[in-house]
């Protein structure tokens, strides 16, 4: 049987509905039901009572005895949501692709304490655009270019350039002067560690997957350079992993080499020295060749 269709509920900040299917069982009250079923989210009565959990036709729901079968919506956010206080910017906008610079510290989309306060939910609150969704992903602690795509129709074609990797990416790192030569090749089998609790991608023997091309772009004082990378390829940590086995940390990089404590509320100081400085592909919606930098777009016709 087919999903029925999700109804049209606003956003509210930027954040869209989640849904909630009331399943059979014991609860008295739908907030006893909901206290279960979400404990992370401590005010479920207050919620309620506010009109902040709704039904399809977006009517708030009362905490009356509980009845299953149905679905309600409530908006994720939490009251200690850290605010970031960096802002983004749009550099391209049409009517098929909305390419934003993000600034450090600012997650893409909701994960954890974030929901409000990411880059995804602050350019759909700030465009009414409510189908925004990212086509690729940048660390959260990693600043430079994001593209979105603006409908959902085109959401697969732009999802299939970075599966099939036929997107060119540069990036600017600033991290320990190494030895050469340069320009060079860098490749790894990067893992995923088998401790779930812990971040750092593990480098491994066996056929390489993390593939970049590595080039001194800058001498810096202090004994640092600035790098630029070229990944060919789009494994998680990839460019912090690879510069850390090359013995070149990125300079603020809390995960490599060695992983710092989870601070709460979390620090703005000493951002990670990565960012995203352009990025390229031809088009699958309009075959135009598209390349973007922090300042500025260019479009060639097919």
């Amino acid at each position: 049987m087919a999903r029925p269709a999700k109804p049209a509920l606003p956003l509210r900040q930027g954040v869209a509905a989640s849904a909630v299917f009331c399943a059979a069982g014991p609860w008295p009250t739908l907030t006893a039901f909901l206290a279960e079923r979400l404990p992370r989210v401590d005010d479920w009565a207050e919620r309620v009572a506010g009109g902040d959990v709704v039904d399809d036709a977006g009517h708030p729901v009362p905490d009356s005895p509980y009845r299953p079968g149905r679905r309600v919506y409530y908006w994720r956010y939490r009251a200690d949501e850290p605010v970031v206080p960096f802002l983004e910017r749009i550099v391209f906008q049409d009517e098929h692709l909305l390419v934003a610079d993000k600034p450090h510290f600012l997650p893409v989309t909701p994960s954890g304490l974030y929901a409000r306060e990411t880059l995804m939910a602050r350019l759909r609150h700030r465009t009414g655009l409510a189908d925004l969704i990212p086509v690729h992903r940048l660390d959260r602690e990693t600043a430079g270019l994001v593209v979105f795509s603006v409908r959902p129709q085109d959401r697969d074609a732009y999802h299939q350039l970075f599966r099939e990797r036929v997107v060119d990416k540069v990036y600017d790192a600033v991290a320990p002067r190494g030895e050469g030569p340069w320009p060079r090749v860098v490749r790894h089998r990067l893992a995923e560690p088998e401790d779930e609790g812990f971040m750092q991608m593990q480098v491994v023997d066996g056929e390489p997957n993390a593939e970049t091309r590595i080039d001194v772009a800058e001498l810096l004082p202090g004994g640092l350079a600035r790098y630029e990378l070229r990944p060919r390829t789009g494994v998680r940590h990839q460019l912090r992993a690879q510069m850390n086995a090359l013995g070149l940390p990125i300079v603020g990089d809390r995960i490599y080499p060695v992983l710092q404590p989870h601070e709460n509320p979390p620090r703005f100081d000493a951002p990670l020295q990565l960012v995203a400085r352009e990025i390229s592909f031809t088009d699958p919606v309009t075959g135009a060749l598209r390349r973007f930098s922090r300042q500025a777009a260019t479009i060639a016709p097919p």
